[in-house]
């Protein structure tokens, strides 16, 4: 059994090192192979040579800040080309436990079934939205317990955010869609429905993939018994104009796509309102989604802002 877990760096070299290092530190059951993948979006020479402490690392350079979506596929085609069994993307910002590889082996993930499965991703601590838990609620406020979406106004949303688990989401179930914080998928299906789309950048590429893979007949689960915990990025966050922009866009691109005939004709006209009422951001996605400029866009992509789920 080969197991891969690919990572994304961008000028974020000591939270790479830190998620490499656990990793390290899980036990592999016998027969099984792990290798970490650190695509290195922001082509720190540090980083390579720190990583080549690291066993298991591979340091995988791209042509530069890529973005989420184009970083990840270069780890995806790597493992692919190396027939990696089980390829797990992981984001550079979260906390490694030392029974994680294990956890995932025990998941569905081998199941004919199955597609994709994610895990049970709780706040770093420190790292919540609020403020308002008690001091023994820490490191057990959930960040994402599956996903949904809402077909009427293409919103995505996380199950279970900002929730103290009480073992409320206790059992296996299925799920709109897997975050990319922690995607856990078979060689196999990306070989059937492909990589992410790289016109989404960052934000909603995941859901896009998802929905590929649930065409194809597969399911979406999340298995509580696979656990990360997330330093959850606020420069990106909720408000910001790189938020902003990319929502927006990607929203329509998304919805566009996958909605109903109804729900793309409110999209548009919500669109077209935004060209003239929205906040600067929102119309400079709106036109540029109109003229086809995806990827990065109209953003700058030199920004120095780390591109994280």
């Amino acid at each position: 059994m080969k197991i891969a877990f690919i990572t994304v760096n961008f000028h974020s070299d000591e939270d790479t090192i830190e998620v490499v290092s656990q990793l390290e530190k899980n036990v592999l059951p016998k027969d099984t192979e792990m290798t970490i993948y650190c695509v290195d979006n922001s082509v720190s020479h540090e980083l390579k040579e720190s990583l080549s402490k690291y066993p298991h690392s591979v340091y995988l350079n791209s042509p530069g800040n890529i973005g989420f979506a184009a970083g990840n596929n270069i780890g995806f085609k790597q493992a692919i080309k190396d027939k990696v069994d089980i390829i797990v993307l992981i984001n550079n910002d979260t906390v490694v436990p030392s029974d994680l590889v294990q956890n995932i082996l025990n998941s569905p993930i081998e199941r004919d079934d199955i597609g994709v499965v994610g895990g049970l991703i709780y706040f770093a601590k420190g790292f919540e939205f609020h403020a308002n838990y008690k001091s023994s609620d820490l490191g057990k406020v959930i960040w994402y317990a599956g996903g949904k979406h809402d077909w009427n106004n293409v919103y995505a949303s996380h199950v279970g955010v900002d929730e103290v688990d009480k073992g409320q989401y206790d059992k296996i179930r299925d799920t709109d869609f897997v975050t990319g914080c922690l995607f856990i998928v078979r060689r196999e299906v990306l070989e059937t429905v492909g990589l992410f789309d790289e016109r989404y950048c960052l934000y909603f590429e995941d859901s896009d993939l998802c929905a590929r893979i649930k065409k194809a007949g597969f399911r979406l689960v999340v298995d509580p018994q696979v656990k990360l915990w997330h330093k959850v990025a606020q420069s990106s966050g909720i408000g910001s104009p790189l938020n902003d922009y990319f929502l927006t866009r990607n929203r329509l691109l998304f919805g566009t796509t996958y909605a109903t005939a109804r729900t793309r004709f409110a999209l548009i006209r919500e669109a077209i309102k935004k060209l003239f009422s929205g906040t600067p951001a929102q119309k400079i996605a709106v036109r540029d989604f109109f003229t086809g400029n995806l990827g990065w866009g109209s953003w700058n992509k030199k920004v120095s802002l780390p591109i994280k789920q």
